[in-house]
């Protein structure tokens, strides 16, 4: 005769355990997974205290879309369809030390020839469009406010988005030609004077395919001051970021 209630018992765990352990990690592991961030690099897109959903599944997999970034196999799999684009807002791990996630914008596609010039992109000879619009007011935890020159820049593909430019000659202002290897992509920070990315060779340089995590989709929460601070959750939810596209889908 079988013990209902050690089997009521045992069932009740095994359910626990597969939606409290086994369903987020797979979700986090497969499908989507939550970020924080934590600098100003991609302003105004994303701003300090944003947290972004990131679809883990947009390129494929490597190790590191993975807990612990297990060396498993390498490369990645499961790309057929699912190759970045241009303009992607994409998190991926530090080349120069991969235990550290990185967010910026795909800019250089493998084989391009990427430099800067007077704040100005040069991607294969032809400046990408940009268009001077509003000052991007920005507003720090404690209210203050600054306004920066902000720029519509496009590229050849149609994706269009804002860039900030903080300083008249910023010492990322004018670069050298980049080429970018096979099997790897060039990022670079919306907020351009602020944001240290593949312009910096000996810091970040060129992104292997193998470290894209994944494609920063959405905004689900945003605040103005640290998240451990409860008590200031009212007065610093951003609730105009709440659930907003990093892109829009039709732009990606």
């Amino acid at each position: 005769m079988v013990d209902k209630s050690k089997k009521s018992w045992t069932d009740g765990w095994t359910f626990l355990i597969v939606v409290c352990v086994l369903l987020p990690l797979a979700l986090r592991s497969f499908l989507y997974a939550p970020f924080n961030i934590p600098s100003g690099s991609m302003k105004p897109t994303l701003l300090v205290g944003d947290y972004v959903f990131v679809s883990k599944f947009a390129y494929g997999y490597s190790k590191f879309s993975f807990p612990f970034s297990p060396a498993i196999f390498e490369g990645r799999i499961m790309t057929e369809g699912r190759t970045p684009t241009r303009g992607d807002v994409v998190v991926f791990r530090l080349p120069t030390d991969d235990s550290i996630d990185y967010v910026k914008r795909l800019i250089g596609m493998p084989g391009d020839r990427i430099r800067v010039e007077n704040g100005e992109v040069i991607l294969n000879g032809k400046k990408l469009s940009r268009k001077k619009i509003a000052p991007f007011i920005d507003e720090d935890a404690d209210g203050n406010t600054t306004s920066i020159i902000a720029y519509t820049e496009t590229l050849p593909n149609g994706v269009s988005y804002t860039t900030l430019d903080q300083l008249p000659d910023g010492p990322l202002d004018n670069t050298p030609e980049y080429i970018v290897p096979a099997d790897h992509y060039f990022m670079m920070g919306d907020n351009r004077d602020n944001s240290q990315d593949s312009r910096v060779l000996n810091a970040v340089g060129y992104v292997p395919a193998q470290n894209l995590v994944g494609h920063a989709e959405l905004i689900f929460f945003s605040l103005k001051q640290p998240f451990w601070q409860i008590w200031n959750w009212f007065a610093g939810f951003r609730s105009e970021r709440l659930l907003q596209w990093v892109q829009q889908p039709e732009a990606a």
